[in-house]
C-alpha cells in the first residue's frame, strides 16, 4: 500500500491540475495499526525494503509541495499516524483516537514520531511515546498534533467545501477549515493534557528508571488512578523498547524530520534483525498471535538493558548488503516544509 500511495503522491505533486490533496481513512477509522505482524513471516532484509518505502513516503508527506489536508476520523495508530500528523492541515473530530503503542509490542514510535513527539509541549511527547497513551481529538488539538477540531456533524460538509473551493492556496484552505471548526473544544475533566505539570516533572528525567521513580514518588503523595496506570503501563512495556524510545525522542529534539527518519530506519532494521533483542517477536506473539497479553521480555528489567545495547540501535548495521536510508532530493520546497528540515 505504501508503494502505491508514494506513486500517487509523486504523480499528484507533478500534475498541475491537482491543487489540493486530502488524505482520509475508509470507514470509521483512519488507520488502526497492527499490520506489523506481517514482519514475522519475512526476512529482516525484506522488512527493511518495506521500511525504506514507508519512510520515504513519510518524508514526502512531511515535505509535500502542494497543500495537504488530513481528515482524521476514528482510530489513528502506528504507521498510519504518519499520514495523519506529517501533513500541513490535520483535522480531528469527536471520535478521533490517537496512540503510538509500540513499546507494548517491543518496538518504538517510528514513522517520524521522534520528530513530532519531541516538539509537543514540555515532555508530553515522551509521555505519549513511552506509555502509548490514547489521546482524543481535543487533546490532539491542545498539544499540537492537530491543527483544527471540526465537530463530527460538520466533517463531511467540510470535505465537500474543500473540494468545491478548487484551490490549494493554504490561506484559503485554512479559512475554510476554520469556518467549520470548534476553536476551543473542551478537554475532559480527567484529560491527560491537564496533567502536563506532573508529566513535565516526571518525564523530564534523564532515564526511564528515573522517570518511574519520580512517578512512584508522586503516587506516594497523591493516590491517583492516572499515575497508577502510567506506572503500571511503563512496567509492563518492553524495557529495551522504553530505553531506545526515550533516546529516540530526545535525539529528535535536535534533528529535522529527514534526520529522524534516517535514524529510525537504522533502529527499525536493528529491531527486525533481532540480534540485539527479540522483544518485537515476543510482543507480536503475546499481543497479536497467541493474544495471552503476557510477553516475556528479554532482558526482563530496565537495569539489564545496557548502554551498549541501546547504542547499537543508533549505529549502522554490520551487514555488507545494508545501507542507510537515502531520502530523495526535494527541490522547490515551501517555507513550511523547509521549517521541518
Amino acid at each position: 500500500m505504501a508503494s502505491r500511495i508514494l506513486e500517487l503522491l509523486n504523480a499528484y505533486e507533478e500534475d498541475p491540475s491537482v491543487k489540493l490533496v486530502i488524505i482520509k481513512g475508509v470507514g470509521k477509522a483512519f488507520c488502526a495499526g497492527g499490520a506489523v505482524s506481517v514482519f514475522l513471516n519475512v526476512s529482516w532484509k525484506e522488512a527493511a525494503i518495506v521500511f525504506w518505502t514507508a519512510y520515504t513516503l513519510d518524508y514526502l508527506i512531511a515535505t509535500y509541495a502542494k497543500t495537504q489536508v488530513s481528515l482524521i476520523r476514528g482510530i489513528v495508530m502506528g504507521g498510519g499516524a504518519a499520514f495523519a500528523v506529517h501533513g500541513r492541515f490535520r483535522v480531528v473530530t469527536d471520535d478521533t483516537v490517537f496512540a503510538m503503542p509500540e513499546t507494548a509490542l517491543g518496538l518504538f514510535p517510528d514513522v517520524g514520531a521522534s520528530y513530532y513527539l519531541s516538539r509537543l509541549p514540555g515532555f508530553f511527547g515522551e509521555y505519549v511515546g513511552l506509555t502509548g497513551a490514547r489521546l482524543d481529538g481535543a487533546e490532539m488539538l491542545a498539544c499540537g498534533l492537530a491543527t483544527h477540531f471540526v465537530p463530527l456533524e460538520k466533517f463531511f460538509a467540510l470535505e465537500d467545501a474543500l473540494c468545491k473551493a478548487n484551490t490549494g492556496d493554504p490561506k484559503i484552505i485554512n479559512n475554510i477549515i476554520h469556518d467549520f471548526s470548534n476553536k476551543n473544544p473542551k478537554l475532559k475533566e480527567k484529560s491527560q493534557f491537564l496533567r502536563l505539570k506532573t508529566i513535565n516533572s516526571c518525564f523530564s528525567r534523564r532515564t526511564v528508571e528515573e522517570i518511574i521513580s519520580a512517578l512512584e514518588k508522586e503516587a506516594d503523595k497523591n493516590k491517583d488512578d492516572w499515575i497508577s496506570w502510567t506506572i503500571k503501563t511503563l512496567k509492563k512495556a518492553s524495557p529495551t523498547s522504553l530505553k531506545i524510545s526515550l533516546r529516540s525522542i530526545r535525539t529528535g529534539r535536535l534533528q529535522g524530520v529527514g534526520q529522524c527518519l534516517i535514524r529510525e530506519y537504522r533502529m527499525s532494521c536493528t529491531v527486525i534483525q533481532g540480534k540485539v533483542c527479540r522483544d518485537f517477536f515476543e510482543g507480536c506473539r503475546a499481543l497479536l498471535v497467541d493474544k495471552d497479553k503476557n510477553p516475556k521480555w528479554e532482558p526482563s528489567k530496565l537495569e539489564l538493558v545496557s548502554k551498549q545495547m541501546v547504542d547499537s540501535y543508533f549505529a549502522p548495521l554490520d551487514d555488507e548488503d545494508w545501507e542507510d536510508l537515502k531520502l530523495p532530493v526535494r527541490p522547490n520546497l515551501t517555507s513550511y516544509a523547509i521549517s521541518k528540515l
